[in-house]
């Protein structure tokens, strides 16, 4: 297929590689399709147990000379990484709009977060700083560092099929980590993509074989590294169910796990609100991506006052939606992942009308020209309550619940009152709103903004959540440090033994 052949991605390939080499494994495969036309874009060879064995294994034996280069000469690779994505994001941001359904802007948008993961991991290389602190002790000097932690399992969705990779890989790569990617069987051909891009660069620097590990496989291969104990930590991205399978199976050989789980993200809009602001900021976050990021809008917290109008107003823009290819940048809206995930969404609204959700735009399945996946669906906006299971539920899909507020502290109290923390949001121009939205008492989720909506974040930042997201932290700021171990050192440099506590131990 003509849209594959830049990235040198064979109809029939493997989907087990130790870097440069791929590995033939087993006689299971899976089909890769695009929601986008609902064609078969490739068969991949799944891992078996032999394969998963000879990827681990690659990956112990590299990390024991990998975590020997010095960080500057690892970040040297990582940095020739990003430029070998530079040349070919039109490629695989193609690849990963056509493969995933996100529209082509926003998968070229997935190709530059990685670009800027590198740029942010290079200068990290010179950074992994240790801490230095007094002893009581005299002659003595007491210091922290940090070292790698051997090899990383990383376990990503379908809905950011290379981004989500890259945070993960890049940073841990600079700490001085191999890494075993299993990505989503939903869309394997983008982890292939890298993979073959990765290996090239790999090649010319010499880097030891191993160092970039992927198998593919379903959840069964996801459970291989999370039981695996010679895989130090697991950082699984995907739903609460999964993430709890996870952490729990993790958990039990006290391996570490970093996870990132559902959201069920807010947007209080004040009657402070500048609307020309809130209403591009809620629509983007509640259809982009046909609604299946984890930082998607799926409430609004409207305060009662300017309800209608901003009802209203959205009704207006949503009717004017226009949903199609993806690869048309033309269009707002695209197909869902798979016919599964349009069965969830119908399935949710059926529950938001038992449970008296009131729909101001009506849901529903596309069909005709240009519909023929069968994946492609409305976007609809419904106006519930916060008790409602349904609301308190994350629906991978399209769907925006509308709720009343009188106060603010009640407003915060419904944008806390769901099990998920991951993103969340508040439009006003009133100071003293933002700061209480933003202090101790404000928003409980790991991302609070301020005229900005839930979807899309900075790679300085840090990016997770807390409860039921799963209090991981990826991407920015200190976020290297889930990727090393700390050591605490004492030097004795007197000519005597002084004990702590000045406990006297004679001989």
């Amino acid at each position: 297929m003509e849209i594959l052949q830049p990235l040198k991605i064979a109809p029939r390939n493997t989907g087990t590689s130790t870097g440069t080499r791929w590995i033939p494994s087993g006689d299971s495969s899976i089909e890769s399709f695009s929601p986008v036309d609902g064609k078969q874009i490739a068969t991949i060879t799944t891992t078996d147990k032999t394969g998963y064995e000879t990827v681990v294994k690659a990956a112990q034996a590299a990390f024991t000379e990998w975590r020997t280069w010095p960080a500057p000469r690892r970040g040297e690779v990582v940095r020739q990484i990003g430029d070998a994505l530079r040349h070919s994001k039109a490629d695989l941001g193609r690849l990963v709009s056509y493969e995933m359904g996100k529209s082509l802007q926003e998968g070229y948008g997935e190709v530059q977060e990685m670009i800027d993961i590198c740029d942010f991991a290079v200068g990290l290389s010179r950074q992994l700083y240790g801490l230095t602190m007094h002893s009581e002790r005299p002659g003595h000097r007491m210091y922290e560092q940090w070292h790698p932690i051997g090899v990383v399992g990383i376990i990503s969705a379908f809905n950011f099929p290379v981004a989500v990779w890259s945070w993960n890989t890049m940073l841990a790569w600079v700490c001085g980590n191999t890494c075993i990617w299993k990505p989503s069987e939903k869309t394997p051909l983008c982890a292939l993509a890298c993979q073959n891009i990765v290996a090239e660069v790999f090649a010319r620097n010499k880097v030891p074989e191993g160092v970039s590990g992927l198998i593919t496989g379903g959840r069964e291969t996801g459970e291989w590294l999370a039981a695996d104990s010679r895989i130090a930590l697991i950082s699984a991205t995907g739903s609460t169910r999964m993430g709890k399978a996870v952490g729990s199976m993790v958990a039990a050989r006290l391996g570490r796990s970093l996870l990132e789980l559902g959201g069920n993200n807010a947007i209080i809009i004040s009657a402070d609100a500048d609307l020309n602001i809130a209403i591009p900021g809620a629509v983007f976050g509640a259809v982009g991506t046909g609604g299946q990021r984890c930082t998607t809008t799926r409430r609004l917290i409207i305060q009662e006052s300017i309800y209608e109008k901003v009802k209203d107003k959205l009704a207006t823009i949503y009717r004017q939606l226009r949903i199609g290819d993806p690869l048309n940048e033309n269009n707002h809206v695209g197909p869902l992942i798979d016919k599964e995930a349009v069965q969830l969404y119908l399935q949710a609204i059926e529950t938001g009308k038992k449970e008296g959700c009131r729909f101001i735009v009506d849901g529903g399945v596309l069909t005709g020209d240009g519909f023929e996946s069968g994946c492609y669906v409305r976007p609809c906006i419904a106006e519930a309550e916060p008790h409602y299971s349904i609301v308190q539920h994350e629906t991978f899909a399209p769907i925006l619940y509308l709720l009343k507020y009188k106060t603010l502290d009640e407003a915060i109290t419904i944008q806390n009152g769901v099990p998920q923390g991951l993103s969340s949001s508040i439009m006003t121009l009133n100071l003293r709103e933002a700061e209480q939205f933003l202090s101790a008492a404000g928003s409980d989720c790991g991302i609070a903004n301020v005229n900005i909506g839930t979807s899309g974040a900075e790679i300085g930042g840090a990016f997770g959540g807390e409860k039921e997201t799963g209090g991981g932290r990826e991407s920015g700021s200190d976020a290297w440090k889930s990727y090393m171990r700390r050591q605490t050192n004492t030097i004795n440099y007197s000519s005597q033994l002084p004990l702590a506590q000045g406990i006297k131990f004679d001989i």
